[in-house]
């Protein structure tokens, strides 16, 4: 069996060089994280989580909405271990993931993780938000290793 390559901590890319835009599906979602609150959109009539937000519910094609506050933990669902910043390609270790969402079924979103090394990341791993200020006073979410 090979050597597990050793690649140091997760990081999380700096903040300054990620601007979003929203959308009035998207808007409550990135509201909600300026508060530091984690939320998914769930639809009003049928109770079926759906991320990202869309216009019309797939389940029920209602168009009716609500926002609840989610325990912001979660399980890691998929990830990659990246080791150049997209931003200017210097080295630099990140780990996207995939996060089944706590409090939400069947709803994931994509994020980064940190508090732990790289190499120490692992599908099934418990992690829970954590907040990251980004371009034009927007915060995002992102994952800290339970």
């Amino acid at each position: 069996m090979a050597d597990k390559i050793q690649y140091g901590p997760a990081l999380l890319l700096p903040g300054d060089n990620i601007h979003i835009t929203t959308n009035p599906d998207t808007e409550p979602f990135w509201e909600a994280a300026k508060e530091h609150r984690l939320t998914a959109c769930e639809c009003a009539k049928c109770g079926h989580f759906r991320m990202p937000p869309s216009p019309y519910c797939p389940e029920c094609s209602s168009r009716d909405k609500k926002w609840p506050t989610l325990p912001g933990t979660g399980t890691v669902f998929s990830f990659a271990i990246c080791n150049k910043n997209p931003a200017n390609g210097e080295d630099y270790i990140y780990v996207p993931i995939v996060v089944d969402l706590d409090g939400a079924p069947g709803t994931r979103l994509n994020a980064n993780v940190t508090g732990c090394k790289a190499e120490d990341v692992t599908i099934g791993m418990k992690v829970t938000v954590e907040w990251t200020p980004i371009a034009d006073g927007w915060v995002l979410p992102n994952f800290r290793a339970v």
